[in-house]
């Protein structure tokens, strides 16, 4: 991977490119982008509907169309198709969720330093309302991105001739989902915890596949798996652990699989040196921040995990996906 050649521009800009950043999350939050994806209107319009302070108003909405997601007509402002396709809560392609866990993310974030220090969580108390409006963002923002991934990623993985998928951590059912659209024949259990099920549920009958994934409620390091499966997927719950915790949930996967039957994981992998690629290099960071021992792993350090769970032929399959992710499969023989 070619390394950044730095100049002090490059420098500041990065080191203030929080400013957009800010600027976008605060339009998502205060959902500006779907009253302007229905019609324009005037910051005085919109303030006044809203109950906004029009000073602030007007420089957030200029600067949202600085930044090119705005249309500015006169006095009067409108979301450009691309925010109205992805901004906009009326659109089936919403990405607002995700950006709103990124929102959550900031104050741990710009304590990195004091994670750094004592090298564990840095995490403010919430109260329970606020912790339930965090968690609702962090599963609808993990459909968000499995929406755009998803139907890559299983048509990329033959499971033709499998009959029972165990979807470990699974969240809200996005790869469960895909994968039994792409298997007419193949069924699905979603193992996660209980506060995952109602979304889980509410998205499996979106897509009307109640009759053929299940959800069963657990802690997949404290509970044992049940039932009988040929496939184990585990997409992006590697990372929240650290060594024994993924070795235990690779264990008891492998436990559950029948002979012949395949485990797969899906994860931002580094490099074996862990300086590369980026994404999964900061995202590291990002669990330092936010799990006891959670990090992102290295090519040989989840074929190292697999191997010891007993699994053989452990392989990166060949797909090309976005932020360093990639899918490690090993075989139960």
């Amino acid at each position: 991977m070619q390394k950044m050649n730095w100049s002090p521009p490059e420098l500041l800009n990065m080191s203030g490119s929080y400013w957009s950043t800010c600027a976008l999350h605060a339009g998502v939050k205060l959902d500006l982008f779907t009253a302007l994806s229905e019609m324009p209107a005037t910051v005085v319009e919109l303030a006044a509907c809203r109950g906004f302070d029009e000073r602030g108003l007007g420089m957030l909405l200029d600067a949202l169309a600085a930044l090119g997601l705005l249309n500015k007509d006169g006095e009067s402002y409108q979301a450009t198709p691309f925010a109205s396709q992805f901004l906009s809560l009326n659109s089936p392609g919403y990405l607002g969720h995700i950006i709103q866990h990124h929102h959550h993310l900031v104050e741990s974030w710009s304590r990195l330093d004091e994670a750094v220090r004592c090298g564990g969580p840095i995490r403010r108390r919430v109260s329970h309302e606020a912790d339930e409006i965090e968690r609702e963002s962090f599963l609808l923002g993990m459909f968000n991105l499995a929406m755009m991934l998803a139907p890559q990623v299983v048509k990329q993985i033959d499971l033709a001739k499998r009959k029972h998928l165990l979807d470990l951590g699974g969240g809200p059912g996005t790869y469960a989902i895909h994968f039994c659209q792409e298997n007419p024949e193949l069924q699905a259990t979603i193992f996660d915890l209980p506060t995952t099920r109602l979304i889980a549920e509410k998205t499996i009958r979106q897509f009307d596949l109640q009759e053929r994934i299940n959800f069963v409620a657990g802690d997949f390091q404290e509970d044992p798996l049940t039932g009988s499966y040929d496939v184990a997927w585990l997409s992006h719950v590697l990372h929240g652990e650290g060594a024994a915790g993924c070795a235990n949930m690779l264990q008891k996967s492998a436990d559950a699989l029948e002979p012949g039957g395949l485990l797969l994981v899906q994860e931002f992998i580094l490099n074996d040196r862990r300086d590369s690629p980026l994404f999964p290099a900061l995202f590291s960071l990002n669990m330092l921040i936010g799990t006891p021992q959670g990090q992102a792993y290295s090519e040989g350090a989840i074929t190292s995990l697999l191997e010891a769970a007993g699994l053989e032929n452990v392989e990166r399959l060949p797909m090309e996906l976005p932020n360093g992710a990639g899918v490690m499969c090993g075989r139960k023989l």
